[in-house]
């Protein structure tokens, strides 16, 4: 570890990622994002901008304990007209409780003239008397505004606004392609340049993504000497977001051999960091994510699984447990034998082989797929699909029919509804029961309508709840006649990070959508050995 070359990581999510369109963090989110970098081992946290709104105001006033991480506060160069101790927004952020400031203010002559209106020399005395006021009361540094656009404009203004902050204090100037339109071959190109005149060792780098290449421009900034470097959270960030931590973390730490400040053990912490930024977001994770995301090592095709059975590092770049992933062999129309087989490991069925019921099931697969079953994105219908032929799958209920009623009509206060209604018939064990529940929307409807039916045998029924619903049409060509595919995610009351995904397909929306739910129920009481009645 001692000969390794150390790299800081600056984490810019509660302002930078703040800056997406339709992002507003809380305080008390802030305050969960803070604690969760601070837990992975994050060097520096930049908590926003002090002074400048209420929410970064309160942030700054209610700051967490923190055991790793340093609470870094945002703000601007002082304006050209005013001192550093009589610029409002300078002192909002020297007088805030973090000890640690960074201070964004141009590096391009043409900003400089375009966008404040001063001279060169005045924006240069900017950066040097705001740094040092910075240095004077804990540690300074220096985001240089559109540093690599100014260096391609006039190479020498931009390398003397870089050395006016190191010249004064700042302990890291940090490069920033602010509009990400620099390539990789540029930034290690500039960035060597800029190492003759700021010590490598005091050299950061933000990156943003507006060319796809934010962490191969961190990369390659890194490459030319850098020893900081900015991002966010799952690239959040203004238009196409910053560099992402989430995927630079590992890379760094296991491709480059860097030391970062992070333990083995903390990489395990990425996926449940950035799915909980995602909660936070009240959106779905990325499922293609690299590292953390659930298909990161999933394989499909048969000649993969068959070598995965092998040696696993013939299709992984890296074992996925490292990281906190998991392997996961899915089944699809590509299947063959090694996946089906592969499958059944992973979900604890044993079987021979040779067993004929592998290949009836492989060609019920294919068939299903033909359908539109899609069981790489359904592991639950799999498991459900798998058992039912081998038989070691228990009969809990069958379907004797149901049928579901929409009425559109103005209700006794003149105000216009919709209202569903689903009525469906089971078969449990010898007992036949009919049940009736209004539900929002039609698929609600017949989901309380079967709970109704299943829960007086099994009560542990109770306990599932349904997380997302997704509807995708197949051959849209035929319009309102076309078959329709439903994904259904559910999860249960007793374990909330415990979810699984089921299909149904149909030419009927409400047909597919029971297939669905079928599996669900039969799944959750399958994984939960409830025999059947």
């Amino acid at each position: 570890m001692a000969n390794k070359r150390r790299i800081y990581l600056y984490d810019t999510t509660l302002r930078d990622g703040a800056q997406t369109h339709g992002v507003d963090f809380s305080v008390t989110e802030k305050r969960k994002i803070a604690e969760a970098l601070d837990d992975l081992g994050i060097d520096y946290i930049e908590g926003g901008f002090p002074g400048a709104n209420p929410t970064d105001d309160r942030f700054f006033n209610e700051l967490p304990s923190l055991q790793t991480s340093h609470m870094t506060a945002f703000g601007m160069t002082r304006r050209a007209d005013r001192s550093t101790s009589n610029d409002p927004a300078l002192s909002a952020v020297l007088n805030s409780d973090a000890k640690h400031y960074c201070l964004v203010g141009k590096s391009s002559a043409f900003h400089v003239k375009v966008a404040l209106g001063i001279s060169n020399d005045d924006n240069l005395d900017s950066i040097g008397d705001s740094i040092a006021a910075c240095a004077k009361s804990g540690e300074a540094m220096f985001d240089a505004e559109h540093f690599f656009d100014g260096y391609k404009e006039n190479k020498d203004y931009a390398l003397a606004c870089i050395k006016a902050a190191y010249d004064n204090g700042a302990r890291w100037v940090v490069l920033c392609d602010t509009n990400g339109g620099t390539l990789p071959h540029e930034v290690e190109e500039i960035v060597s340049e800029a190492a003759k005149h700021v010590p490598p060792d005091h050299l950061g780098i933000h990156t943003h993504d507006d060319t796809g290449n934010a962490i191969a421009n961190s990369l390659a900034a890194l490459k030319a000497g850098c020893c900081m470097v900015q991002g966010t959270l799952n690239g959040l960030g203004e238009r196409c977001g910053n560099a992402n931590l989430i995927s630079l973390i590992p890379t760094l730490m296991l491709k480059m051999d860097y030391d970062i400040g992070l333990q083995q053990d903390d990489l395990k912490k990425l996926p449940a960091v950035s799915r909980m930024l995602d909660e936070i977001l009240n959106r779905p994770s990325d499922t293609s994510a690299p590292y953390v995301g659930e298909r990161a090592f999933i394989h499909k095709g048969g000649l993969h699984a068959s070598a995965m059975q092998k040696d696993s590092s013939s299709y992984e770049h890296i074992a996925p447990e490292v990281v906190g992933n998991k392997r996961l062999i899915v089944v699809s129309d590509q299947a063959g034998r090694s996946n089906i087989l592969a499958r059944f490991a992973e979900i604890g069925i044993d079987v021979d082989p040779k067993d004929p019921s592998v290949q009836t099931l492989v060609d019920l697969v294919k068939d299903q797929e033909y359908m539109g079953y899609a069981y790489d994105s359904a592991e639950a219908s799999f498991e459900v699909l798998a058992r039912k032929a081998l038989g070691t799958i228990p009969r809990y209920f069958s379907l004797k029919r149901f049928s579901v009623t929409d009425e559109r009509r103005y209700n006794a206060e003149g105000n216009l509804v919709t209202e569903s209604e689903a009525s469906i018939k089971v078969k449990i064990g010898s007992d036949v029961l009919h049940t009736v529940s209004e539900g929002n929307g039609p698929v609600n409807a017949l989901d309380r309508a079967l709970r109704k039916a299943l829960i007086e045998h099994y009560p542990l029924i109770e306990n599932l709840y349904l997380s997302d619903y997704r509807v995708r049409i197949l051959m849209p060509q035929d319009a309102t006649a076309a078959v329709t595919r439903v994904l259904i995610e559910s999860g249960t009351k007793e374990d909330m990070g415990r979810k699984w995904s089921t299909v149904g397909v149909s030419g009927n929306i409400i047909d597919a959508s029971y297939n669905a739910l079928r599996d669900s129920y039969i799944y959750y009481l399958m994984k939960h050995g409830v025999q059947g009645a």
